[in-house]
């Protein structure tokens, strides 16, 4: 079974930058669409960034112009730079991803990230 590994979470303060890193592996696999996910205490898991294999990115407004989605396939890896991190930005970040699972006969599934911890203080 593939699995996520993410890292690169911290304490920054208001104004820094984080680079997240998730990367792919256990098996024979392609990653399709590749999405990050954040959840603030006492509220839900929300989608503020994807990413498809033809390269084509969404983002919601609240991190519009200061968190780039990427990957690299050749790596298996899946980054979110986060810049301008304001105290709103403090949650855990989960990274996702649909996998064709080659040596699972073409299956296809989404699998999560542990989650990183990102705290902005002010």
């Amino acid at each position: 079974q593939v699995q996520l590994v993410e890292s690169g979470g911290g304490l920054v303060q208001a104004g820094g930058s984080l680079r997240l890193s998730c990367v792919a592996s256990g098996g024979i696999f392609r990653l399709n669409t590749i999405r990050w996910y954040r959840q603030a205490p006492g509220k839900q898991r929300d989608l503020i960034a994807s990413i498809t294999s033809g390269g084509n990115v969404t983002d919601v407004d609240s991190v519009k112009g200061r968190f780039i989605i990427s990957r690299d396939d050749a790596k298996n890896t899946m980054y979110l730079e986060m810049n301008s991190l304001k105290p709103e930005d403090t949650a855990v970040y989960y990274c996702n991803a649909e996998i064709v699972d080659y040596g699972a006969g073409f299956k296809v599934y989404k699998i999560w990230g542990q989650g990183t911890q990102v705290t902005v203080s002010s």
